[in-house]
């Protein structure tokens, strides 16, 4: 028994390793250390530098943001200060800035006829049909309202607020938008790490605030914007947006390494033009938005005064993620690393094995032949196809054949 065991702890306490073939090849030795280059900079340049495989990322980052705009302007002979043509009120981060409206004034709920030249009618019989629209400015009756005098096309009669809203008349644009300006106070947390930032340095002054504008050389920090300077980024006509409106975005991105100074946690700043994919739509173009102002008279009759309001929207998206050195990325990594270099090895055994001119002589090298398993044998060990001494060297390497250049000639 004694010896069983014995025998069984020395055959355990072994260590076993593969054969190898050293192929003396030029060109197969180029392929082999160019692939494991490429492998060996693919993991520097690309997961541990640029995608910062090493470290432990949070991208849960937790935000507010804070608005206020500050402009005068006109529109049709008024001046329009920021409770007028911002909606909604100060604070949000979506907002819009009217630039031009369709005002219908002193509408009181009657009968009057429809002002949309889909509902063009001759007799009653074309309004009836269009009983179930809802896109007029009320309910039709189904009654064609003609004018004798003129006999002209008539239009159907709505019942609703009057009188109805007609689109082509409206003002003129307001173009003093284009020196509004926009505050963004905007502050993060990355919560896995605990850090805490804000889109400009608590050692700004007041002062400074109130004279500077964001511009991403001179002054990156300052979180005033110009709606003419987001515009001329994005390049977009003054006159098209403030006529028709349109949507923005102001992309705030937050990508922080925190292996350095948190004070190198700093956001960068984006501009998009949101609703460019129905830039060239025939159905909706721009932006627009209906609000209504109430009113009573002294007899109790209540009137309203109709707003459809062309605007520049204003979306605030923040974004981001904080990473910072951590041994568990770093070592999975790591060894990712160490593991793919071999696939040089594999990438070379099937040249080697297919269409390499030598591949039969390698074959033997490489792969022994067992017809069957024999348990027990007094024999002494006759060697296997690899031993085939007529081309095979013995290299410094115990249990390894080298295959020189000149046995694979033409690699």
């Amino acid at each position: 028994m004694a010896p069983k065991v014995l025998h069984f702890v020395t055959d355990f306490f072994v260590y076993e390793t593969a054969k190898s073939v050293v192929v003396k090849s030029w060109s197969v030795g180029i392929i082999n250390r160019f692939v494991q280059l490429l492998i060996i900079l693919y993991f520097i340049c690309w997961v541990f530098l640029h995608e910062k495989g090493h470290q432990q990322r949070d991208t849960g980052i937790e935000y507010a943001v804070m608005t206020k705009v500050k402009g005068l302007g006109y529109f049709n002979n008024r001046v329009m200060d920021v409770a007028d043509y911002v909606v909604p009120s100060q604070g949000a981060s979506s907002f819009s800035i009217i630039t031009n409206m369709v005002i219908t004034a002193n509408q009181t709920q009657g009968s009057c006829p429809e002002t949309d030249e889909k509902f063009n009618c001759t007799t009653d019989h074309d309004c009836n049909k269009n009983n179930s629209s809802n896109i007029g400015n009320g309910i039709l009756t189904g009654t064609c309202l003609i004018d004798n005098s003129t006999n002209s096309t008539g239009m159907c009669e709505i019942e609703g607020w009057c009188p109805a809203e007609d689109d082509n008349v409206s003002g003129t644009p307001m173009k003093e938008v284009e020196n509004f300006t926009i505050f963004i106070k905007n502050s993060i947390r990355f919560p896995l790490f605990d850090v805490t930032r804000g889109n400009f340095p608590s050692s700004l002054n007041q002062s400074y605030i109130k004279t500077c504008t964001y511009d991403p050389v001179r002054h990156p920090f300052c979180p005033i914007f110009k709606v003419g300077h987001i515009l001329k980024q994005l390049n977009q006509s003054l006159d098209y947006i403030t006529k028709r409106g349109g949507e923005i975005g102001i992309n705030i991105n937050w990508k922080c390494n925190l292996d350095y100074d948190v004070e190198n946690c700093k956001p960068k700043y984006f501009f998009t033009r949101l609703d460019a994919a129905f830039e060239n739509s025939k159905a909706s173009k721009g932006y627009n938005f209906r609000f209504a102002k109430y009113y009573q008279s002294e007899d109790g009759t209540e009137y309203r005064t109709l707003h459809k309001a062309y605007a520049i929207r204003f979306e605030i998206i923040v974004s981001g993620n904080a990473g910072k050195f951590n041994t568990v990325p770093f070592l999975i990594n790591l060894v990712a690393a160490f593991t793919s270099v071999g696939l040089a090895t594999v990438f070379c055994d099937i040249i080697l094995l297919n269409f390499h001119k030598g591949a039969d002589e390698y074959k033997a090298k490489k792969f022994e032949e067992v017809s069957e398993i024999v348990q027990e044998s007094n024999r002494p060990y006759q060697g296997s196809q690899a031993s085939i001494k007529a081309l095979g060297k013995s290299s410094n390497d115990s249990g390894t054949f080298s295959i020189g250049r000149q046995e694979l000639e033409g690699v």
